[in-house]
Parts: structure tokens; sequence; C-alpha cells
């Protein structure tokens, strides 16, 4: 599955797998700062504090913006869904209104570098919009926590979009972009100015010593200081895994005879409806040139539902309803993590010695809060006194644990102890042989009560142990993408067993001989 910011688009130097940004080899070379990911809190991170003199390199197992930030809608947007509605319920104004700071700042900056940097980016209103008359209580819920945070919202009332529109709460300006494009002119302009880009290293451990060892599959790299940029966090250290929730959702691009009136589209209620246009990125640019339609949906956490395909007919067969003709010209998925607070965990990590810092939890709004952490983090490392920081720095980072986050992480951590023991009872009931897979299809036997994952992808049968590398959860087949997916805490393989993303660092064991019968 490819994002329409990616189809038909050749990568530039500064995002090819397996390229760096110096001939000089990288093993045990000593760099201020080693940044680990180059999604947007990485670059951003990286290219602020390249730009404040520091040396230093972006570490990538796979390529710029391989993952959520290539995969995103592309709204930069302060206006959530109903996630301010969800935040003040749980926390105070301040912080609400703090969070809100933050994602404003992020969104500036964007709005600065996308100026900088030549990246096309267009203002248009957002709207957390109701599908039916029982969504419109968190329409009032999001307008007036929105208003109390500060922001000059609108309440609107039913509007002729073609699919069902009860009401919403508007904002207006607010980004849309190609988030790709954003990434590759952030690569591009921190390569230029002599910092060090690698990809195609996966990092396996950071060894927070003086100075910190960073150890990928490409040797080993030192940093006076880390930061830990990846979507879930790749150390165990802070137990972060256990205080986030993960979810993976699918968009899709259109090509639609009638467009709705430019807008970014979040529903409030379910099933969630993320709707936006932009120029086709593959069509030259001009004002003439096509626009396509972008709806997304399917939203599920990792590896606990039967059949991700079926998320992905269910939003394409309701397109098709409301936008007669649409036709699909790309598919594609992407997949973040909530903080059990609401608000992402941004700072230094726990048992890091004061070296290595971390950002995850932006809850599928990674490019206003991945750049906020950047703006954070950059400002910690580069020295700056506590009390100068931005108060909603100091806002944030004093904030406190509440009831409902310790509830909510009490309840994400019990299902994943559940998930974790009826994945294994319920493959017991699987014993190995098993017929060969159907092309796309994937199954889990047990073979001498260890499990084992089967599948035929592209007419190529692979055995694996279904296993997650990280915790030991048993993998659950994705028939949407074709992946091995863990649903204790959202980490995916490929079909051969290589490790897609999440927090396991290592692919899956292949078995010596497929568990399998023709």
């Amino acid at each position: 599955m490819t994002s329409i910011w990616r189809t038909g688009r050749e990568l530039p130097a500064a995002r090819a797998e397996g390229t760096s940004a110096t001939a000089a080899p990288v093993d045990d070379r000593r760099f201020d700062v080693a940044v680990i990911g180059a999604g947007i809190t990485g670059l951003a991170t990286a290219l602020m504090l390249a730009r404040a003199g520091r040396d230093v390199a972006i570490i990538e197992a796979r390529e710029v913006a391989a993952l959520a930030t290539g995969a995103n809608t592309g709204k930069a947007s302060v206006l959530q869904g109903d996630r301010l509605r969800r935040i003040r319920r749980s926390h105070s104004a301040r912080v609400t209104r703090a969070y809100v700071e933050a994602n404003l700042d992020g969104q500036r900056w964007i709005a600065d570098t996308a100026r900088a940097l030549g990246v096309p980016f267009a203002l248009e209103p957002a709207y957390s919009y109701a599908q039916s008359p029982e969504g419109l209580d968190a329409v009032d819920g999001e307008y007036e926590a929105a208003r109390e945070a500060g922001l000059p919202v609108e309440r609107v009332g039913r509007m002729p979009v073609g699919f069902p529109f009860e009401g919403a709460v508007a904002l207006a300006d607010q980004l849309a972009l190609d988030p790709v494009r954003l990434a590759d002119a952030l690569a591009e302009e921190f390569t230029s100015i002599g910092g060090t880009l690698l990809t195609g290293a996966r990092v396996t451990g950071v060894d927070a010593s003086e100075p910190a060892e960073v150890i990928t599959t490409q040797g080993t790299v030192l940093a006076d200081a880390v930061v830990v940029a990846t979507a879930a966090p790749i150390l165990g250290r802070g137990l972060y895994f256990a205080k986030t929730r993960h979810s993976r959702s699918y968009l899709s691009a259109f090509r639609v005879t009638e467009l709705p009136a430019p807008g970014l589209y979040l529903s409030v209620d379910s099933p969630t409806r993320s709707i936006r246009t932009t120029p086709d990125p593959s069509a030259a640019e001009t004002e003439a040139a096509p626009k396509l339609l972008i709806v997304g949906g399917g939203a599920h956490a990792v590896g606990r539902v039967a059949s991700p395909a079926a998320g992905v007919r269910e939003y394409e067969d309701w397109t098709r309803e409301h936008f007669p003709g649409a036709e699909r010209v790309a598919s594609w998925s992407a997949q973040d993590y909530t903080s059990a607070n609401l608000v992402p965990f941004v700072g230094r990590m726990p048992r890091g010695r004061g070296r290595v810092w971390v950002a995850t939890g932006y809850a599928k709004w990674g490019l206003t809060n991945g750049v906020a952490a950047a703006i954070r983090i950059s400002s910690e490392i580069l020295g700056q006194p506590w009390r100068e920081q931005r108060p909603w720095i100091r806002v944030l980072g004093t904030r406190v644990t509440r009831p409902s986050d310790l509830g909510r992480g009490i309840a994400e951590n019990a299902t994943v102890g559940r998930r974790l023991a009826t994945g294994w009872a319920a493959v017991q009931l699987h014993p190995a042989p098993a017929r060969k897979p159907a092309e796309g299809e994937g199954v889990v036997v047990s073979r001498g009560g260890v499990p084992y994952g089967i599948s035929t992808v592209d007419g190529r049968t692979c055995a694996v142990r279904a296993v997650c590398t990280h915790l030991g959860g048993v993998l659950r087949w994705n028939d949407a993408e074709a992946s091995w997916d863990c649903p204790l805490h959202g980490s995916r393989f490929e079909a051969s067993g290589r490790r897609i993303e999440g927090p396991a660092v290592h692919d899956l064991p292949t078995a010596e001989r497929s568990p399998r019968r023709e």
C-alpha cells in the first residue's frame, strides 16, 4: 500500500534508502546529538539543532518519512476532532490551553519553514463535525473546550457537502500540505547545512554512557545526547509501550466528479471519517491541476480485529455511496499511539542519565505535535534555562497525573494481558501441519507448542515464528497489508519476518522447515 504522496514520484537523494550525507565512516564516529528516526519529530529536532551549530546525525531504519509522517493526511491543524474536549475532561483548563499553544507553535514553525523551503501549502478551515444528531453533543463540547483554550472557533450548522453533516465546530486557516514533500525539504535542508543522514541502519539499543552509544545494524554511533523520535519508543526505559494505546487506520485517494467545499473534515462520532481534498501530487503544479479526494477510516487497535480489509471496504463503500463514480487511485495506512493521559510524552527518558530524550503519544496529530516536541527537546539540549522556556513547555512538563489517566493505562494493560494469554491458548487449537494459504492469506499454527505463521504473498509461501520479538505476543495476520501484527503493543512485521514498526527491534525468526502441507 503506497500513499498518494509517494505514488509515481522518484525518491530524492535525501530519502534514498541506504544512503548517507557523508562519505566518512559512521561506526564509532562521535556527534553532539544522535536522532533516531527520520519522521517529522526527528527531522525538525535535527534541523533546529543543526541550525544552532550542533553536529547532528539522524539514524533511520528505512528512509525519510517511511511510516506515520509519510502516510498521514497532511493536516497540520490545531482543531483535531474532539481531542480538546477529551483533554479538558481529564485535565485543567491550563493544561488544555498549553496543549493548544504547543500545537500553534508547531503549526507556525511548519508554515514558516515551508515558505522558506518552497513547500506549497493551503490554508483551509478545519471542521470537527457530527455525522448524526447524536454527535452534536461532542461538537458542542469541542467548541466550548476550544473557546476556553483561546481558539477563535465558530459553530456551524448543516453544510451541503454531499456526506452526512449535521453540524460542526470550525477553525479557519489551518494548514493542508503534502507531508512527504515537507519531510523531503527538511531532510535536504538538514544535509545541506552539514547534518548527517544515515538511512538503512536500524537502531537496536542505546547505552546511556558518556558518550552515549547508539547501537545499529551498521555499527555504533557515539553522541553526547540521543533523541528517540520513533512513533513507539524502541527503548524499554520508561515503559512507554505500557503507557500508550496503538491505533491503525487507512486512507484512500479518489478521483471524483464533484468535490466537497474546501476544508479539513474529521467526524467526532463513529465510524470515524477523515476527509480533505488535495492537488494530485503526480500532476503539474498549476491552478487548474486536478484535485483528489482523500478519505480515511477503518481505525482499529493493531492486531485486534479479524479483518482489517473489511474496515477498508467499509469506508470505501461509504465513499462511493456519497461520491458516485469515485475512482480509487491509491490506498495506504498509518499508525500512531495515544498516551494514557491524552497529552504527548516529551522530555528526558527515565534511566537515560539525562542524555536520552523521547517523544511519543501524538494520537494521530504528529505534524503539529511532532514539531512542538522538537521545539521542547531542542531547547533543552541547547541548555535553555527552565524559567526562559515557553510557558506551554513549563506547564506540560509539570502536569499532574490524574486518576482518569491511571484508569486508561490500567484498562489498556489489562487488555494486553488478556490478549497475551488468549493468543497462546488459541493457537494450541490449531496444530501443524496446515494447508498452504491462498494468495494474500496467513494462518497461525502450533508446532510443539510454539506459534508459527504461514503466509503466501506474491506467490511466495513463508513460515516465521509468530511470536512478537518485543514481549512475546502471538501475532495475527493483517489481510489488508499482508503483515503480521502484534495485538499487545502494535509491532508489525512483513510476511518474510522483517520488522516494520513498533517497539520491537528484531525480525521474526524463520522456520527451519515450513510447518505446512500442500
